[in-house]
């Protein structure tokens, strides 16, 4: 791999690592890149886990520095997002490569729709209203976005934010804190099983690490005015070359010429 692609990696490391602190949906960066790069789609999903494990780590300690979240009171969101993981991560690793690639394509364009209509919107005019009697149907939710998040982890920052908004009544704010300290959580289990069934390419990885915990950190410690604005329209493109490409619809579409 020329040098130059090693820098393209810590880049992409680095903005996915921001744009999940914030908000979600870095992965569907990355994971693209690293099928571009010339991994299988099931070794880039699990290579993925690398890096997003530690911006979550890192994010994780800054937000508890600034006593946004108590680990104690988030045990009933955590272990049912864990179990899910757990299951997600195992059918992940079980799945034909070819089949892996188109349903990445597919999440790409749904995610595209998803990042337009700008979910993070939708959450934070939310007036969040806290029931205790909701706990035992809100920690299904947290189960069902574990499984999501063990299988292919792109995206699922909005699902854990919304999840925590709208399900367990948290403000934004705290909720954005926990949800890196979910994604940390079902990240380990899922990483774990990625690995064991060998589908993890150390190298790419620990590259992709690098730019994701320095973007992480710099998520957790600045605030830029523009930044929403900015990052939606390089998700956005990004998002559909990389869907385009996948899907084998540009193939199709060089055809027609």
């Amino acid at each position: 791999m020329e040098w130059y692609m090693y820098l393209a990696i810590i880049a992409a490391g680095l903005f996915a690592g921001f744009v999940n602190t914030l908000a979600g949906s870095g992965s569907l960066i990355t994971l693209p890149l690293l099928m571009f790069l010339g991994l299988p789609a099931n070794i880039a999903n699990g290579t993925n886990r690398i890096g997003v494990l530690v911006q979550s780590a890192v994010s994780s300690w800054s937000f508890k520095k600034q006593k946004l979240y108590n680990v104690r009171e988030s045990l009933w969101m955590v272990i049912p997002a864990v179990a899910g993981s757990f299951l997600g991560s195992l059918v992940a690793v079980r799945i034909n490569e070819h089949i892996m690639e188109m349903l990445i394509g597919g999440l790409l364009i749904f995610m595209f729709f998803v990042i337009l209509y700008k979910p993070e919107k939708w959450v934070s005019e939310h007036v969040p209203v806290l029931s205790n009697r909701r706990k035992w149907w809100v920690s299904v939710i947290f189960f069902f976005i574990g499984i999501y998040g063990g299988f292919i982890q792109a995206g699922v920052g909005f699902f854990l934010l919304a999840a925590l908004v709208l399900g367990a009544g948290l403000g934004l704010t705290k909720a954005n804190a926990l949800k890196v300290v979910i994604v940390a959580a079902l990240t380990i289990v899922a990483l774990v099983v990625f690995i064991l069934s060998g589908q993890v390419n150390y190298l790419y990885g620990i590259i992709l690490a690098m730019g994701q915990g320095a973007g992480a950190w710099l998520a957790s410690k600045v605030a830029v005015s523009w930044g929403p604005k900015v990052v939606r329209i390089i998700l956005l493109v990004s998002i559909m070359a990389s869907a385009i490409k996948l899907t084998g619809a540009w193939d199709y579409l060089i055809g027609l010429f």
